[in-house]
């Protein structure tokens, strides 16, 4: 059986470049070879990927679609995945994270997990939010298959996902892509939890292989003693120096 290729994309947003640096330099430290890319929001809109209408309000990107404002700069343009593969004429599959983590093992042990029956595989979470504040001040919003979109294996080559072109991402609301839309619920593979550690909330999971601190990163004063913070600090402060 010939295995797909497989490559790595991590949000960018220029308030959290620390953390993006340590999410990708956490990936390299066990896979060197694997191909890695940000998805920047200025880079996206350029090649005409990101045409979605946004707004700054209070300092903030306000999506003129969904209503709402968006937490971070790549809430919505992690769903471009599959077209950015398909325009380099690329497929196989491609892992999107969030940049608020750190990967602790090599991620040839998560391609060998994916199932090429599937379109898409994730961490179900049932994540419900105790406080309604993340980040610098962010709204932390509560819905449905909240933060399965945070680590999220495409398989570009599934038919399902043709459905996400530039049209259907820059229209859609943003709370319906991250509930996977598009897909229907056989579609949708189950990784473990210990590939979407949230630091606070899941339980029972001693060695995480992807730690995910969706309420704030260990930078941010309120969570420097974090758990795995001093892991974060290791990977940081090795890619400053």
């Amino acid at each position: 059986m010939t295995v797909k290729p497989f490559r790595v994309f991590i949000g960018f947003d220029a308030r959290e470049a620390e953390a993006f640096a340590v999410a990708r330099d956490s990936i390299r430290q066990f896979d060197r070879h694997l191909m890695i890319n940000g998805l920047v929001l200025d880079d996206l809109r350029e090649q005409g990927l990101y045409i979605r209408p946004t707004q700054k309000r209070l300092g903030k990107l306000w999506d003129v679609i969904s209503g709402a404002y968006m937490a971070t700069e790549f809430a919505v343009s992690r769903f471009l995945v599959p077209e950015i593969v398909r325009r380099q004429q690329w497929m196989g599959w491609a892992l999107f994270m969030d940049c608020d983590m750190m990967v602790r093992t090599s991620l040839t042990e998560l391609r060998a997990l994916l199932d090429d029956d599937k379109a898409a595989m994730c961490v179900k979470h049932d994540h419900r939010p105790m406080f309604n504040v993340k980040m610098d001040g962010q709204e932390q919003t509560s819905y449905p298959r909240k933060n399965w979109s945070s680590v999220l294996a495409f398989n570009c080559d599934h038919d399902a996902n043709r459905t996400l072109s530039v049209d259907f991402v820059n229209s859609k609301r943003g709370l319906d892509l991250h509930q996977l839309c598009w897909l229907d619920d056989d579609e949708i593979g189950e990784l473990g939890p210990e590939w979407n550690y949230l630091v606070g909330h899941t339980e029972g999971v001693p060695d995480p292989k992807i730690v995910h601190w969706t309420d704030g990163i260990p930078t941010l004063s309120a969570f420097k003693d974090a758990e795995y913070a001093d892991e974060f600090f290791t990977v940081l402060h090795k890619w400053a120096a």
